[in-house]
Parts: structure tokens; C-alpha cells; sequence
């Protein structure tokens, strides 16, 4: 683990649909990397002073995204840490190669029905507002596919122990940091 840690030289971004785990995922593996963690949806949300669901009314998701660009950009300034991006963070172009110059992308991917589980628990998510979840969240993940397929690691999320997906992602940093 120490020489993982010393190894790494960037952020390491967590990204994929809401609900795959990006939040406690990340959160666990800065502890376990003794790493600084921080979720961009919150900070988002600190620097707005309003919910992505009241920034999503106000302004539109155009507005959010090129906000929350501008913002990842900040994150990404050379400090070693995790961040855990926002699901369609990845969505837009500047910011995708923006975050896999600087960063090393790390795609959580779960099942849609995990994820419209873990997003049925609370109703704070603008585009899953309105209709059946698991359509939606099909949708979402039949756009976003091939954007979360440029991300530099591939990890597999679902139904299984948190801390088994923590040290999948350790296991897959450790391969790519030792070429």
C-alpha cells in the first residue's frame, strides 16, 4: 500500500451513474490511501449555496455542466486525492479529457437495478424526476456507455461489500502504476 501511495501523482476521479457508488466508494478508498476525499456535487452545491436540484431548475443542465467543468477543473490541481464526480460530469467533452490528462478516471459501473435501488432512496435526483427509474437510468447509461468506456480503469460496482470494490480499484491502480 505505501508504495501505491507514493506511486500516485494525481487525483484519482471517480465516475459513472448516480448511484454506482462514486460517493462511498471514494470516500472509503481516500481513507484506505490515506488520501483527502471530496464529492464535486457537494462542493457544487457549498459554492452555489443551493441543491443540484434547485441549480438544475434555475439555470438548466447546460448551466450546471459548464459549471461543474469549471469546477473539476479546480480539483484536478495536482493534489493527490479522490474526488467523486457527478454522473453526466463525463458527459462533456472538455471536462472528460480535461480529467484523463490530469487524473486517472476510474468508471464505477453497476447494474441498473442496483443503481435504481440506490437512487429510489432519496428523491433528489433532477434527471430521474417523473416516470419509471430503471427506464431512465437505461437510458442515461445507453448515452453515457461509451463516454464511462474512455475512463483509464473499468470497475465493476453492484450488489457486493463496498470494501470488495475498494480493493478491486487498489488491485487495478497497483497494475497500472507498475508499468
Amino acid at each position: 500500500m505505501e508504495k501505491l501511495i507514493r506511486l500516485l501523482d494525481r487525483p484519482i476521479v471517480l465516475v459513472g451513474l448516480m448511484g454506482a457508488g462514486k460517493s462511498t466508494i471514494g470516500r472509503r478508498l481516500a481513507k484506505r490511501l490515506s488520501l483527502d476525499f471530496v464529492d464535486s456535487d457537494v462542493a457544487i452545491e457549498d459554492a452555489a449555496g443551493a441543491t443540484t436540484a434547485e441549480i438544475f431548475e434555475r439555470y438548466g443542465e447546460a448551466d450546471f455542466r459548464d459549471g461543474e467543468r469549471r469546477l473539476v477543473a479546480r480539483l484536478i490541481d495536482g493534489t493527490v486525492r479522490v474526488i467523486a464526480t457527478g454522473g453526466g460530469a463525463f458527459n462533456d467533452p472538455r471536462t472528460r479529457e480535461l480529467l484523463n490528462q490530469r487524473a486517472i478516471t476510474i468508471w464505477l459501473d453497476a447494474p441498473i437495478d442496483v443503481l435504481a435501488e440506490r437512487t429510489g432512496r432519496k428523491d433528489n435526483r433532477p434527471l430521474l424526476q417523473g416516470g419509471n427509474r430503471e427506464e431512465k437510468l437505461t437510458k442515461l447509461m445507453d448515452e453515457r456507455h461509451a463516454y464511462y468506456s474512455e475512463a483509464h480503469l473499468h470497475i465493476r460496482s453492484g450488489t457486493g461489500a463496498h470494501g470488495e470494490v475498494v480493493e478491486a480499484i487498489i488491485d487495478a491502480l497497483q497494475e497500472r502504476l507498475a508499468k
